[in-house]
């Protein structure tokens, strides 16, 4: 095909690359499931399937089929086996356990819970199923609705995610298969959970409830199985990541802040990894002098399977019983997103996007999948790793996206494209999970360069780097923005007077401050972004976030809430600025953006409002998306280009 009659991916072929996940390897290493999820244009949805490589065939397939989705595959310890989650019911539909035959003969429903199951994993011995599902509402809560009518008590009632048991039994009847429950859901709050490798104990990482609030108090117990006993691990630090057992039982691995709860509760959180003795109480942490936060994936003969990002790169490694980190990743420029390992540690599977390319599977280092034939025939972008100061002289990676065919002695109109988080990154791949909502390819095809900021407070640069956006939200945010076009400019590469900014979430945020703070850009776009820290501290579900970064709260420190807050400098906005928000974003709720579209209305600033009715964060009808992309699209190519904006209000 001529290089002329080829086109970038259109923003339906953008938002139609698989998004790859919940990989897992067979214990026998040979086979591998992962879920595939795709758009269905038709019926305007997300479907889930997950697909099989078998080794030994040297195929891979879709295993669900015909109207049967499915996620979270597990192999059983046998290998024979495999279980996942499916949505099945009436009207709302909830997800059950699942778990057939791998040549998918003798299907079983294993339960039928109400509010359906969260997490699940196999019994080590192959005879049942541990899972998470939410406790059910009580009597007295049942008897005063009743009585009185609905109503909550902020605070002080929740529904909290409890742990039970099934058996497999030798029956395809559901009626036959017994749940029983194992922790109280009253006081109980499950968020991790595993098994050891002998079946005889479980970890459990757990809160008192499920208030965004109460992840900064969450602690370990251990669950014994033959005699019942809970028993509490005392420790003083912030808890996350996943929680495994070592082969033997003895010893459990998860991610633990670096000092002490206190701190956090004023301070951005650091990380690393936390290994505690169970016979000794000991608690170490061995990787305190690696300046990345790490998460272990599992625990197995050969050491801990660990992952971390490095910049703009995600890698894979083995920490040993000597305490040695040996990398498994071929080459240190890459994404690997998820890795999966045999308990031996002979096989290993993980995702991986190489730079410009999207996510494919690998089976021992082998890619078993052809995801990046999607760019076939099309022409595609080109994404490379920048780097400039910032007005304090901090230094800040970027990933600049050209056509591949730029021409360097031309000046391009620039568009820059903020990341949320803001403990994220941009990378220099091609991924639909990454971004839903912004249609960089489109953009390149209409003549635009971009340019994606991995500011500070951007995950992957250590500490320091992530201590340097501590108080400093916006302001800074601004200069590292400001800071890298200029830096485009003075190569000769961006024209100065055609820059447009956008965002969403933290970028959202960014984005916002930018409209507000500065006349630099001729347009903005402003996706679910803060405006007023001090009106979204009251109405978010994690005000602790939000103390982390500024230090404190607005009842005692106005002035830091105003000075980072986008609305305090509307009265100088004057950049076209387009917002769009999810309807029932509870992190960062709709009223910011209705703040800043009547500030901007106020002062005679072309703007425009669209709020997502029913969405979140992100949306599960890939309409929306595209109707948030080509929205984007038009709203750029008109204020910066000049094209028209027929149509924008009845895409």
């Amino acid at each position: 095909m001529d290089r002329n009659e080829k086109t970038y991916l259109s923003i339906e072929e953008l938002l139609s690359i698989p998004t790859i996940s919940g990989l897992n390897i067979s214990e026998d290493g040979i086979n591998v499931a992962f879920v595939k999820n795709t758009a269905d244009w038709e019926d305007n949805t997300y479907r889930n399937h997950i697909w099989i490589y078998e080794k030994n065939k040297g195929v891979c397939y879709a295993f669900t089929t015909n109207g049967v989705e499915g996620t979270c595959p597990l192999w059983s310890p046998d290998s024979k086996h495999i279980a996942y989650l499916r949505s099945v019911g009436d009207g709302d539909k909830k997800n059950q356990i699942f778990v057939e035959s791998i040549d998918g003969d003798g299907r079983v429903q294993m339960t039928d819970e109400i509010e359906g199951v969260s997490q699940f994993k196999w019994d080590p011995t192959g005879k049942g199923f541990y899972y998470v599902t939410q406790s059910r509402e009580s009597e007295e809560i049942k008897k005063r609705s009743k009585t009185y009518g609905d109503f909550h008590h902020v605070g002080r009632e929740y529904k909290n995610d409890c742990l039970w048991y099934v058996e497999l039994k030798d029956s395809t009847r559901l009626d036959e298969n017994v749940p029983y429950q194992l922790t109280d859901g009253r006081d109980f709050h499950i968020h991790e959970f595993n098994i050891s490798h002998n079946g005889e104990k479980v970890v459990l990482m757990a809160t008192a409830s499920p208030d965004g609030e109460g992840g900064q108090n969450g602690e370990l117990y251990i669950l014994d199985r033959q005699s019942g006993e809970l028993q509490k691990l005392s420790g003083d630090k912030l808890l996350g990541g996943n929680v495994c057992f070592s082969p033997h039982g003895n010893k459990i691995c998860y991610s633990a802040s670096i000092r002490e709860k206190e701190y956090y509760k004023t301070h951005i959180m650091d990380s690393t990894l936390e290994i505690y003795d169970l016979m000794s109480g000991q608690r170490i942490q061995p990787l305190i002098d690696f300046d990345r936060t790490v998460t272990p994936i599992c625990w197995t003969a050969k050491g801990i399977l660990l992952m971390w990002q490095d910049k703009t790169n995600y890698l894979i490694g083995l920490l040993t019983e000597d305490g040695k980190l040996n990398m498994l990743s071929e080459t240190t420029e890459c994404c690997i997103m998820e890795a999966s390992m045999t308990r031996d540690g002979n096989h290993l599977s993980y995702l991986k996007a190489a730079p410009n390319e999207t996510f494919e599977v690998y089976l021992d280092n082998e890619k078993i999948t052809n995801e990046n034939g999607l760019f076939e025939g099309k022409l595609k972008s080109n994404r490379e790793i920048i780097s400039w100061n910032s007005s304090d002289n901090l230094e800040i990676e970027g990933v600049l996206t050209t056509p591949i065919d730029v021409d360097w002695n031309k000046k391009y109109p620039l568009l820059v494209f903020i990341h949320g988080g803001p403990a994220w990154a941009s990378f220099p791949i091609h991924s639909s999970c990454f971004n839903e909502k912004y249609p960089v390819e489109s953009f390149i095809e209409k003549g635009f360069i971009v340019l994606e900021p991995n500011y500070r407070g951007s995950s992957g640069y250590g500490n320091d780097f992530l201590m340097a956006n501590y108080r400093n939200l916006g302001i800074s945010d601004y200069q590292d923005v400001i800071s890298g076009v200029d830096a485009l400019v003075d190569r000769g590469i961006a024209d100065k007077d055609r820059v447009g900014v956008m965002g969403w979430s933290q970028g959202g945020f960014i984005s916002a401050f930018c409209s507000t703070y500065s006349d630099r850009f001729k347009a903005t776009s402003v996706g679910g972004g803060i405006t007023n820290w001090i009106t979204n501290y009251v109405n978010t579900d994690l005000p602790s976030f939000i103390r982390m970064h500024v230090g404190n709260t607005p009842w005692n420190d106005k002035e830091i809430f105003a000075k980072s807050s986008p609305m305090t400098y509307i009265q100088s906005a004057c950049t076209p600025t387009l917002i769009q928000h999810g309807e029932k974003d509870a992190r960062v709720p709709v009223s910011n953006a209705y703040e800043l579209y009547k500030g901007l209305r106020d002062m005679g600033v072309d703007t425009e409002l669209v709020t997502f009715k029913g969405m979140g964060y992100s949306s599960e009808k890939p309409g929306i998306h595209r109707a948030i992309m080509k929205q984007n699209l038009m709203w750029f190519s008109h204020y910066i280009l000049g094209e028209s904006m027929d149509g924008f209000r009845v895409l």
